[in-house]
């Protein structure tokens, strides 16, 4: 049998060790990717640290990959017709690229499904066909993860998804008009850490949000240290604020309502819990003091145990699906083989923030996940992988 070359974790808080696993056959729904670029996310050194989501050694972890289909299992589309839900999404060996989230925690930490290794198997719904030009390996790498947890987050806020709101809209709006439609976009869409990783993407897609005739936002507020502002609102956002301002809570809540909108959804990309819920609490309440309205905030950390509550806000943690394992394919299916081969396709968005290498091969994964625990703004640490 065939083998590669793994970073494999052998218990927690160690680095990984280096060594040659053999290569796995994918089972039925399942591809068998050659892994070309690897992305490092936070949740990556949690677990190599801390033994986050690992219930046993050895182990091999991580998300985020772009590389070639090498071989295709039972039951994957790799025609165009296969796939009549999802048209034109399909796999065939030896020629699909693709970038793909990697299903390491929903499979117990089964070490052929984990990210950090030359060869790797994935669902086939946890996967995106990639144009064939105009993309890296190392700019696809960094989209699963940073793509899917927005929208995760906008499904878990009850944000209805694009295109889904539209008949609403014309049957209240009756005659169409575009004024009847402007009525309706009266909410700011707050990403609260938008230079992260996934805050990045969370401002594209609020943008794609923000633009959808039917929705009912009508501008993307973000929050991010100065010297990314630029690199923020080039993204979509329309206003940007400065998270390190004492008065940023007051600031933001200014300008939403100096504009006529209010904000009731918020995604915590990293941050305080505490600062969202005072902007979100302000819109609560009507002019005598009667709550009005719920506000929710979907967040990416896990929420910590000591988070105060606030009446009227709703905390979430944004995770896909843990326990029912056709809704957590149907979910992917949507985030990652519609929503994005589309939005990648048609330009709506673009691979963010920039991708910076951090070493060739497996090795150079630790060197890359001590540099990602002392932390990093505005770029995504990729490794290449040979071969």
């Amino acid at each position: 049998m065939s083998t590669h070359l793994a970073a494999v974790s052998l218990a927690k808080g160690e680095s990984f060790t280096i060594q040659p696993r053999l290569t796995p056959k994918p089972g039925p729904g399942e591809l068998l990717i050659a892994v070309k670029s690897i992305a490092l996310n936070p949740a990556d050194t949690q677990m190599r640290n801390h033994g986050l989501f690992i219930p046993t050694y050895p182990t091999v972890i991580g998300f985020d990959i772009a590389g070639l289909v090498l071989e295709v299992g039972e039951n994957v589309p790799v025609s165009r017709t296969d796939g009549l839900e999802t048209p034109g999404l399909f796999f065939q060996a030896g020629i699909t690229r693709v970038a793909a989230y990697c299903v390491t925690v929903w499979k117990s930490c089964d070490p052929n499904y984990g990210a950090f290794q030359e060869k790797c198997l994935v669902p086939w719904q946890h996967a995106v066909p990639l144009p064939d030009e105009g993309i890296s390996w190392n700019e696809a790498a960094t989209l699963p993860v940073a793509v899917q947890v927005p929208l995760s987050a906008w499904d878990a806020l009850g944000i209805p998804r694009v295109g889904e709101a539209v008949d609403q809209v014309s049957a209240d709006a009756n005659d169409g008009s575009q004024q009847n439609v402007r009525k309706k976009k009266r909410e700011a869409l707050l990403i609260w850490g938008a230079s992260s990783s996934v805050g990045t993407m969370g401002v594209q897609t609020a943008r794609v949000q923000r633009e959808d005739r039917g929705s009912s936002i009508g501008a993307v507020y973000a929050t991010a240290s100065a010297k990314n502002h630029g690199y923020v609102r080039s993204l979509g956002a329309d206003r940007v604020f400065d998270y390190k301002d004492p008065q940023v809570v007051n600031a933001i809540v200014s300008a939403a309502r100096t504009e006529g909108l209010v904000i009731r959804h918020c995604f915590l990309a990293t941050g305080e819990i505490s600062l969202c819920q005072a902007v979100l609490k302000a819109f609560l309440r009507d002019e005598q003091g009667e709550q009005k309205a719920e506000a929710r905030i979907a967040s990416a950390p896990v929420i910590p145990p000591d988070t105060k509550i606030v009446e009227g806000v709703e905390t979430i943690f944004v995770t896909p699906s843990m326990e029912n394992e056709e809704r957590r394919l149907t979910q992917f299916r949507y985030w990652i083989g519609t929503w994005l081969r589309e939005n990648l396709g048609n330009g709506n968005i673009r691979p963010s923030p920039e991708p910076r290498v951090v070493g060739k091969g497996v090795e150079a994964i630790n060197v890359g996940l001590d540099e990602l625990t002392k932390g990093v703004s505005c770029v995504k640490l990729v490794v290449e992988i040979a071969g």
